[in-house]
């Protein structure tokens, strides 16, 4: 049972863009918040974004705010990263992730219960 499926994607040129899904099959979707973090080979992994349950709040990360947009479709149960005006430190795999059904996000990749398995974004100059 694979509960959070990341799919999008793809090599980009530097300026170009990529939309990010997330599809949830967790039961505590609506009510989670949300998160997408990425992560470069020999390198921590790091905050990019996070939503509320709701959508109604959002946070992001300042290498990526005015970039990127995190949304959600409850209906759907899928979240989104919109990423804009790409560059190459943006290269990564990129990972979506829910708490265990409280409904804030968090910054910290340790307060996420469920993860992806990840998505790779590669941006060339």
């Amino acid at each position: 049972q694979v509960q959070l499926v990341e799919s999008g994607g793809g090599l980009v040129q530097a300026g170009g863009s990529l939309r990010l899904s997330c599809a949830a099959s967790l039961r505590t979707f609506s009510t989670s918040g949300m998160g997408w973090f990425r992560q470069a080979p020999g390198k921590e992994r790091e905050f990019v974004s996070t939503i509320t349950w709701s959508g109604g709040s959002t946070d992001y990360a300042e290498a990526v705010k005015g970039r990127f947009a995190i949304s959600r479709d409850n209906a759907k149960k899928t979240v989104y990263l919109q990423m804009n005006s790409l560059k190459p430190e943006d290269t990564a795999v990129y990972y979506c992730a829910a708490t265990a059904g409280t409904p804030w996000g968090s910054r910290r990749p340790e307060m996420y219960m469920y993860w992806g398995q990840g998505t790779q974004v590669t941006v060339s100059s």
